[in-house]
């Protein structure tokens, strides 16, 4: 045990508080998933004469400005050293610390950087010595952009942009106008061309059209040199230029090539009498999926010439003349397509019935579309020219320049134009939803989101629909009115809010006001926005003692993974904290100070359970860090010789929320057995699901439902009260997650799963897991809503969350990973041309007490043309609401209809377009969307994943459904189609490389059996050891010689030699780059390893689903029938 420490008194792991621009996911220490890379750049404006009645709003960051300044621009992102102390103002009295007050007032609190002067990001240097060492540990609480904001400066002007301008382009510079086309993938047995022969291969990349030395006219400004590089996604510590990592980048062309374009075939003949196009104009591929999610034409010309294949003797009436089937005009800044959209084309393998013709018509497995991942940074502006630019892919590696739209981080549409009627849109076989991740992580690159203080009066908001005042209401009559985008009510402007209007219409302080220029910005909420004082931070910890958790460890794990996080807790008079565990009786602790020891409390009765000495239970944790300390360090002891097998789960959790309803706040439960007495108490369902799963499905998705509805109506009332659960299931048994985790569902809070639970592997992950759970960005008592423009409207929310009206979302915990899906429908006609807007506003108090609005609006246009739907489409965020929507199906429908029904979706929206959008004279193709060309293989692999396989145990179909529920974007594809890479030739990636190796087809045709893999999904990672290979690599990665020997329970440890260093440091990225703490299982062909890693082989046939090669001619022979 450490020294004592008198309560309240400075820890020895204390440091300055962090920098407003800080990023948990972007470290590279040896131990740790996070480095403190800063942004310290403090821009003190000159004042600016107040000119108006009303003085602009205290921002406690500074507002924005991209004109010209009367001073330097800063540098970018310059980062200090880790652990040098920053000098920051020293506190004053005031009435609210950390805002600044109105110009004219004399400042009544000190700058803030959003953290509080209490708050240190003291983290460990390590993992504790009396455990095994980690080689990555979660984020510590100072190690990320706080949601509050960033640095405070005065409002009396305005600093320059957190992107410097430049005349030319400094090196490593990339276009982000996302109108990159994928490589033209060619037929088989075509004569080798420019394009690499690996599958993985980029192909070339060609130059956009634009001026010489510019961006391109859909792209963002040039950038400081030191973000730029192909290498590390930040600058380095002293703000040199870093070495490139990957290829070095292109250099931009004045012009486009113009040759006619082509259709981009898959395998056999172009389509022949193709009328020519415009010259088609691409940007280079920074993206790491081979096709713009814009849908933009390939690069024009087919370097492959016409491959002549045996077509059906029977003739295809054209594509039907609807919108959609003319050449759109412009949007986006993106120039006119060709009458065919890029595409992707199969030959005629099957006839419409199904048999196979005869001629070369086989389909080469190396040429089908896979996802290129690529490690390119891509420079995005949300919308430039007054039009809104196409986001990025989710899972590339993207910095966002917020110009009017929000960041596509904190929300995405499944299509970047906004279908003007709902018979178009269910014409084109899409679906049309936001995914909103309102505190999402931004990169550590990027501006912090501005904090503005409107005093008491509160943001401007229209009178009519309540939308908060956003960069697109249009100000009239000199600015005295205003027109709201979202109901088009026309309202008085405030008076103390009026300024006059410049030539172009805007307001001559637009620029200077963010909730006037930028898409996300944050208000300071007024005294009419809370119902009571905003609620302390209250961490309830509810341990499980029973017999079977205390064998297993899972006790001892899960109290010192406790007692090392309770120094990551925010310090001061608001932090609180409590304790108890649980058997079949519930044991609370009083842990006064007033008291030498801590004080257990036995509550008997499970059935009508209460909380003794409530007052006691939950303590400031500065009063109680040395009790604290001691009993968790007791707790495994004092029940080492427990025989008690039963648990009361549900009573204990009520015990606990009863002591927390004053207060609300976060309930971290520690479970390893299934709940057996008292409230809520479950039978083991599993032993009657396995007759059921083998017998048929009927019945089987029934275990998946809750057992009764108790847990669920606790849960609703927790989320009442504000207290939020989360589940830490630490097990190697059925503990029936389907009932349990309705709890966390409701509330906002999360299931974790161990299983199974091992005291030698899963400690380490355990303790990164809570770490990240309470430091990272996080809300409580929050409240949600998304507005629309007139004529759509929001049908449905999806996530963790609770409702108890039906346009709000209640959440009594939010945080930085969870996202909400809204389903969005037509109740009206939007007219073509016009833009349509979103708008979601996220009400919650902080860690820290402040209770603040988050508003983030996103304009986006509408059509009235199909074509524009498909060209505009987002696979990731498509493919998102398909893994969601079929998760909520599985606890309701049989397994088998589920996968029906997916594959019907993708079938859906490719024979729309074939029928409305392609002008291929023959039906022997299957016609690809550029932009959805992946659609199949991800379908594919939702169907074999394990959520829809027939095989498997209850409990891992449940968690995986709960995990996917409020599941962000990026992770979406990941978990159904992992990435897999070969490590067993790590030292050949020498010089300039990416640190991640190149990925590789989930085929077991690309597994060598003299060769070592690592495949990761997000959340866990497998190793994979072929029997023949090298016994001299086995050593120098895991220090074993045989494969024969390769542990159950395996930690990964550094080795000293050049090889194990890599692979650590490849792990090591991959839990930064997925915020999660990888738990690495090895793999041997021949026993049940083996058979988990072949299960992610997606594009193998497999007893669930057909090879990716079979899905694909399936799918096309489902089109031709549609189509007769």
């Amino acid at each position: 045990m450490a020294a004592p420490v008198p309560p309240g008194a400075p820890r020895a792991t204390n440091t300055p508080p962090p920098p407003p621009n800080y990023n948990p996911n972007y470290q590279r220490t040896p131990d740790s998933l996070a480095e403190n890379m800063q942004n310290l750049l403090i821009n003190r404006p000159p004042s600016v004469p107040n000119s108006t009645p009303r003085p602009p709003p205290s921002y406690i960051q500074s507002p924005p400005s991209h004109s010209s300044a009367p001073y330097s621009a800063p540098q970018h992102s310059a980062p200090f050293p880790r652990g040098v102390p920053v000098s920051r103002p020293g506190p004053s009295p005031g009435p609210q610390s950390g805002v600044l007050a109105r110009p004219g007032m004399a400042p009544t609190g000190p700058p803030q950087s959003t953290f509080p002067p209490n708050m240190a990001p003291g983290r460990p240097s390590g993992y504790p010595i009396s455990q095994a060492l980690p080689f990555g540990s979660r984020p510590s609480i100072g190690s990320f952009p706080s949601p509050m904001g960033g640095q405070v400066t005065t409002s009396s002007g305005a600093p320059p942009s957190a992107f410097a301008s430049s005349s030319a382009a400094p090196p490593g510079a990339f276009p982000a106008s996302g109108l990159s086309a994928g490589p033209v993938i060619p037929p088989v047995a075509a004569q080798p061309g420019v394009f690499a022969s690996s599958p993985l291969s980029t192909g070339p990349i060609i130059p956009p059209s634009s001026a010489p030395g510019g961006p391109t006219s859909n792209g963002p400004p040039m950038f400081a040199s030191a973000v730029l590089q192909g290498g590390p996604r930040y600058p380095s510590a002293d703000n040199t230029m870093q070495t490139p990592v990957g290829p070095p980048p292109t250099m931009m062309s004045t012009q486009a090539p113009s040759q006619p374009p082509t259709m981009r075939t898959l395998l056999g003949s172009t389509a022949p009498n193709v009328p020519p196009g415009p010259p088609v104009q691409t940007a280079p591929t920074a993206m790491p999926f081979s096709a713009a999610p814009q849908g933009v034409p390939p690069p024009s010309g087919s370097p492959y010439g016409l491959q002549t294949w045996p077509m059906q003797p029977r003739q295809v009436a054209p594509p039907p003349t609807i919108p959609g089937s003319v050449q759109p005009p412009r949007m986006f800044g993106m120039p006119p397509p060709p009458p065919n959209q890029s595409m992707a084309a199969m030959p005629p393998a099957m006839s419409q019935t199904g048999a196979p013709l005869a001629g070369p018509s086989k389909i080469d497995p190396n040429q089908i579309p896979r996802p290129i991942p690529n490690t390119s940074v891509i420079l995005h502006e949300t919308r430039q020219g007054n039009q809104a630019n196409p986001p990025p892919p989710a899972t590339s590696d993207y910095i966002v320049r917020d110009t009017g739209n929000c960041s596509p981080r904190y929300m995405r549409c499944t299509i970047n134009q906004i279908p003007c009627t709902a018979d178009l849109l269910t014409t084109s076989g899409m679906q049309l939803a936001l995914l909103v991740q309102p505190l999402a992580l931004p990169h550590p690159s990027e501006e912090p989101i501005q904090v503005v203080d409107f005093g008491e009066s509160g943001p401007v908001r229209c009178s009519r629909c309540k939308g908060y005042i956003n960069p697109f209401m249009k100000f009239i009559d000199q600015g005295r009115r205003f027109i709201c985008n979202l109901c088009g009510f026309t309202d008085e402007t405030p008076r103390d809010y009026h300024c006059n209007l410049g030539p172009d219409g805007r307001r001559r302080d637009a620029e200077e006001r963010p909730e006037l220029c930028r898409g996300t910005v944050e208000f300071v909420a007024s005294k009419e926005y809370m119902v009571r004082e905003p609620m302390p931070a209250v961490f309830f910890f509810l341990i499980d003692v029973s017999m079977n958790a205390i064998q297993t460890g899972a006790t001892a794990a899960a109290c010192s993974a406790i007692n090392q996080v309770i120094t990551d807790l925010p310090e001061g008079p608001r932090t609180m904290v409590g304790i108890a565990t649980f058997d079949s009786t519930i044991h609370f602790y009083n842990l006064k100070r007033a008291l030498q020891q801590p004080l257990m409390l036995i509550v008997p009765d499970v059935q009508d359970v209460y909380t003794p000495l409530q007052t006691d239970v939950i303590v400031q944790l500065s009063e109680c860090r040395q009790h604290l300390e001691l009993l968790l360090e007791n707790i495994p002891t004092m029940f080492q010789n427990n025989r008690t097998a039963e648990s009361a789960f549900g009573a204990a959790i009520k015990a606990a929320f009863l002591a927390m309803k004053s207060t609300g706040g976060k309930l971290l439960v520690f479970q390893s057995v299934l709940p057996s007495v008292g409230i809520g108490a479950l039978s083991a369902r599993e032993a009657e699901g396995r007759t059921n799963i083998t017998a048929g499905e009927k019945e089987a998705h029934k275990l998946l439902q809750p057992a009764d509805k108790t847990l669920k109506t606790m849960a609703i009332e927790f989320a009442e009260y504000q207290v939020c659960v989360d589940v830490f299931i630490t097990t190697q048994t059925y503990v029936d997650i389907a009932s349990i985790a309705v709890i966390p569902r409701t509330t906002g809070g999360q299931v974790y799963y161990y299983y199974p639970f091992s005291a030698v592997s899963d400690p380490a992950k355990l303790y990164n897991d809570l770490r990240w759970n309470i430091t990272r960005p996080q809300g409580f008592e929050a409240v949600m809503r998304v507005r629309c423009s007139q004529g759509l409207q929001v049908q449905e929310y999806s996530g963790n969350f609770c409702r108890r009206i039906p346009t709000d979302v209640d959440l009594p915990g939010i945080d930085c990973d969870k996202a909400i899906m809204v389903t969005l429908k037509h109740d009206d006609k939007l007219q073509d041309g016009s833009e349509c807007a979103f708008q979601c506003a996220l009400l919650y108090t902080t860690v820290y007490g402040q209770r603040r609005i988050r508003v983030t609006t996103l304009s986006l246009p509408c059509t009235s043309m199909l074509s524009n739907l498909f060209r505009s489409a987002d696979l990731d965020t498509q493919f998102a609401c398909f893994l969601k929507q079929a998760a909520s199906e599985i606890p309701s429908t049989p397994l088998s209809q589920v996968r029906e029904q997916v594959t019907n979706l993708c079938i859906n929206i490719l024979h729309s377009y074939r029928k409305f959008c392609a002008t291929v004279s023959s039906s022997g193709q299957l016609i690809l969307p550029e932009a959805l060309k992946l659609l199949p293989l991800y379908t594919l692999a939702l169907i074999k994943s394990i959520g829809l396989r027939t095989d498997g145990r209850i409990d891992d179909r449940s968690f995986w459904i709960n995990y996917v529920s409020p599941l962000s974007t990026p992770l979406a594809i990941p978990l159904v189609y992992p990435r897999m890479m070969a490590i067993h030739d790590l030292n050949s990636h020498e010089g300039d490389r990416p640190l991640i190796p190149p990925t590789i087809p989930l085929s077991s045709e690309h597994v060598s059996d003299d060769g070592i893999y690592l495949l990761e999904n997000g959340d866990d990672g497998l190793i994979y050891i072929g029997n023949s290979v090298n016994p001299d690599i086995m050593r120098q990665l895991f220090g074993i010689s045989s494969v024969d020997v390769i542990p159950s329970q395996f930690v990964l440890q550094q080795y000293d030699n050049p090889l194990s260093k890599k692979l650590n440091e490849v792990v090591n990225e991959i839990r930064r780059q997925r915020c999660s703490y990888l738990r690495i299982k090895l793999c041997r062909k021949g026993d049940a390893s083996g058979m988990l890693f072949f299960s992610f082989m997606v594009e193998d046939k497999t007893a669930i689903g057909l090879s990716y090669v079979e899905f694909l001619v399936h799918i096309h022979r489902q089109i031709q029938i549609k189509m007769s």
